[in-house]
């Protein structure tokens, strides 16, 4: 699809470098005299899953750095000259993800790096950019014990506790079920369902009747779902990447209500799920179709650009390039990468979320934060409960 800038450098959207209490501003006005930014990029490297299993998390985050590329040189840049988003595709691959981010450090020397966008690809490439101290922002939630240790990556989804937390409020307070059965692969869904079991002794009204697990890229697992089936449960959560776990429920036909954790929330995946999508539940933080009020000027802005309606993932690539700029504008242009990361330990306000880097969770976000959905034809519909504390 042909991507088009539609307004003028005036009325472009940036980001102020540091406002009163640290937080990073994302829709502030330029000034009329902004002009395009010109001269050598700066680099920032990013590598996302735009192909293979993992490209309905990929393509959906690339978008969103592309638009707010486009956003910020059209503002002017930082201090006059352009950004540049390398972008890599890992192939939904680890040791992909580690080989390219060895070149974009080494060879392309990029100032920070954004992605990857699963869990195994982002600490591989963690590995190439920890001891460098280099400025790393991810599109996923922590998730693997390794990564409270690298001091310089940053997450702007939810931590799988948080993800956990919010699929239990739903069942426990929203639907009052007591019977639970769970469909999850074996990459993100492990994390989450561990996080599941963590937490579960805070409900202790629920019970897990059934967990059944599948590999990623999977295209059957039906036998998976039939097993579920015949738990008896109230509702089933499904855990997953991909539209197959959906699929299945749909073909042995479960009748109780699904609810789905966010990495199942991308336009890509509600595609691949098909008629099985409908009525499906989804704790997620950006629901396009009826965006909360400090979201709308995101959704607009997405909608012109691209004739699509953006979901989460879309909105972490925004948020993704913008902290990394705001932390460019804020630091010396000869600032060590080191100080550049330093700068991005505070509290910032997102257009998916607000976050708290300082955190030791690496995102600072908050159950409260998240809103709940409906799929209904194929489109999200906001649901009226939310967490109240």
């Amino acid at each position: 699809m042909a991507r088009r800038w539609m307004g003028t450098p005036a009325r472009a959207l940036a980001v102020s470098a540091v406002c009163a209490l640290f937080t990073t501003t994302l829709f502030t006005h330029t000034p009329s005299h902004a002009q395009q930014a010109t001269g050598e990029p700066i680099k920032i490297g990013a590598i996302l899953a735009i192909t293979g299993p993992g490209a309905g998390l990929g393509v959906p985050t690339r978008n969103g750095v592309l638009l707010a590329e486009k956003a910020v040189n059209a503002a002017g840049g930082v201090r006059g000259r352009p950004i540049k988003v390398i972008i890599e595709d890992d192939a939904s691959n680890p040791d992909n993800a580690r080989t390219k981010a060895n070149a974009l450090v080494h060879n392309e020397k990029v100032v920070g790096l954004i992605g990857p966008s699963q869990v195994a690809q982002i600490v591989a490439a963690g590995a190439i950019t920890d001891p460098l101290k280099l400025p790393h922002i991810v599109p996923a939630g922590l998730s693997v014990p390794v990564e409270r240790d690298r001091k310089c990556v940053y997450h702007v989804l939810p931590p799988q506790d948080l993800n956990a937390r919010a699929l239990m409020e739903y069942a426990a307070n929203a639907m009052k079920i007591k019977r639970v059965g769970v469909l999850h692969d074996s990459g993100y869904g492990n994390v989450v369902m561990g996080a599941l079991k963590a937490i579960s002794s805070s409900y202790p009204g629920i019970e897990f009747v059934a967990i059944e697990k599948f590999e990623i890229g999977a295209t059957d697992v039906t036998t998976q779902a039939a097993k579920v089936r015949a738990s008896n449960p109230e509702a089933v959560m499904v855990i997953a990447t991909s539209g197959t776990p959906f699929r299945a429920v749909k073909q042995v036909r479960i009748e109780v209500p699904v609810i789905a954790a966010i990495g199942s929330s991308s336009y890509e995946y509600v595609k691949a799920m098909g008629e099985s999508a409908d009525n499906v539940i989804i704790p997620e933080f950006l629901v396009g179709e009826d965006p909360l009020p400090d979201q709308k000027a995101f959704v607009e802005m997405y909608r012109k650009e691209y004739n699509l309606t953006p979901k989460n993932f879309e909105a972490a690539g925004w948020d993704l390039v913008q902290f990394m700029v705001a932390a460019l504008k804020a630091t010396p242009a000869d600032a060590k990468p080191a100080e550049i990361c330093e700068w991005l330990r505070r509290p910032h306000k997102g257009v998916l979320a607000d976050y708290d880097f300082r955190d030791a969770d690496l995102t600072g976000m908050k159950l409260t934060s998240f809103v709940y959905s409906k799929l209904i034809k194929g489109q999200y519909t906001r649901l009226p409960f939310r967490v109240s504390k």
